[in-house]
C-alpha cells in the first residue's frame, strides 16, 4: 500500500475526484472526437497541435495517442517545476481525455465499431448547419474542462505552459493561453492550405471558427468553475438595523450577521446588515428595507456559490 500513500492516492475524495475528472474527460473528448476533429476547427493548445499531426498523416496517426505523447513531457516538466499539484489529477486528465478521444473515433483496437464522428445524424448536422455542430463540440469541450478544473484536475498541455510562464516570467495565464491557441490556430490553416486537406469552408472562417470555439468553451469552463449566481448578497446600512434583521429572520427565514462599523461622515459606531438570499427574495429584501428605512444604503451582490443551511449542503 506504500505506492498508493506515495502518490497521493489515499487522500479522503480524491476517488471522487478522479471519479470527476474521468466524466470530464469523456464529454471533453465527446466534444473533441466527435464534432471538432472532422470539421477542422481546432481548439488550440496540445489537443490543437495533434489535430495537426492527425491531418498531416492523412488520418493515419490517432488524435488522442498524438495528444497523450506530446503530454508526457509536458507533465513531467510542470511536476519538476510546480511541484505535486501536477500529479494524479492531471496525469489521470490527460490520459482520459486522449483514451476516450480515440475510442470515440474506433481507433482503440478490439473497439473500432464506436465510430460515432460518422454517425448519420453527425454527419447530417456538419454538412448542413456546420455552426451548430462547432457549438456543440464547444460546449461539450468547455463543460468537461470546467468539470476536470472544478475537480482540482488538468489536462496538462497548455495549463502547464500556462503555470510555468507564470512562475518563471510573470505572464499571466490568460495571455499564455491566448497566445499558445492563436499560435496553433495559425498552424492549422497553414497545415490545411499546404496540404490541400479537403474542408468545407474557406480556410479563413475555419480559424475564426476556432476562435469562436475557444471562447465559447473558455467561458463555460469559467461558470463552471465559478458558479451560476443563483443567490444575491447584500449589505445593509441602516438606523434601523434591529427591525430590517426581525423581517430577514422571521419573513424570509434567512440568516443575517450584524457587523460593529464606523460612519466616517459623523464618525459615528453603527451596524451593518449583511445576508445572502436566493434571487427571488432579492425584490422582497429590498422592498421590506425601502418600507422599513427609505433612507438605508444597500449594497447587492452577485454570489456564485454558496455553502450551508438553506442552499447548498456541504459535502
Amino acid at each position: 500500500m506504500n505506492w498508493i500513500k506515495k502518490i497521493g492516492l489515499h487522500q479522503r475524495g480524491i476517488w471522487l475526484d478522479i471519479l470527476a475528472i474521468t466524466f470530464g474527460a469523456f464529454l471533453m473528448a465527446s466534444g473533441i472526437g466527435i464534432f471538432l476533429v472532422d470539421a477542422k476547427v481546432v481548439p488550440g493548445g496540445v489537443s490543437g497541435l495533434a489535430m495537426d499531426v492527425h491531418y498531416i498523416s492523412a488520418g493515419r496517426i490517432p488524435v488522442g495517442l498524438v495528444m497523450w505523447i506530446l503530454n508526457i513531457p509536458l507533465f513531467i516538466w510542470g511536476v519538476k517545476e510546480l511541484g505535486r499539484q501536477f500529479g494524479t489529477r492531471t496525469f489521470v486528465g490527460f490520459t482520459m481525455s486522449s483514451f476516450f478521444i480515440d475510442l470515440l473515433r474506433g481507433r482503440i483496437p478490439g473497439m473500432n465499431f464506436l465510430t460515432l464522428h460518422t454517425h448519420p445524424a453527425v454527419t447530417s448536422f456538419r454538412q448542413t448547419d456546420f455552426l451548430f455542430t462547432i457549438l456543440v463540440g464547444a460546449v461539450l469541450l468547455g463543460i468537461g474542462l470546467g468539470i476536470i478544473f472544478k475537480f482540482r484536475g488538468s489536462t496538462a498541455g497548455s495549463d502547464i505552459l500556462a503555470a510555468v510562464a507564470r512562475k518563471r516570467w510573470g505572464i499571466k495565464p490568460g495571455t499564455a493561453f491566448l497566445f499558445v491557441d492563436t499560435v496553433v490556430i495559425i498552424i492549422t490553416g497553414i497545415v490545411i492550405h499546404y496540404k490541400n486537406l479537403p474542408h468545407e469552408k474557406p480556410i479563413l472562417a475555419l480559424l475564426l471558427y476556432a476562435l469562436f470555439v475557444v471562447f465559447i468553451s473558455s467561458r463555460i469552463v469559467d461558470t463552471i468553475i465559478d458558479g451560476f449566481d443563483y443567490a444575491r448578497s447584500a449589505f445593509i446600512i441602516s438606523s434601523e438595523t434591529e427591525k430590517i434583521s426581525q423581517v430577514i429572520l422571521n419573513d424570509l427565514s434567512r440568516g443575517a450577521t450584524a457587523l460593529e462599523a464606523r460612519g466616517l461622515y459623523k464618525n459615528e459606531p453603527r451596524e451593518v446588515l449583511y445576508c445572502v438570499v436566493s434571487r427571488k427574495e432579492i425584490g422582497l429584501l429590498l422592498d421590506t428595507v425601502k418600507k422599513i428605512d427609505p433612507h438605508a444604503f444597500v449594497i447587492v451582490n452577485d454570489v456564485h456559490e454558496v455553502l450551508g443551511e438553506g442552499f447548498r449542503p456541504r459535502i
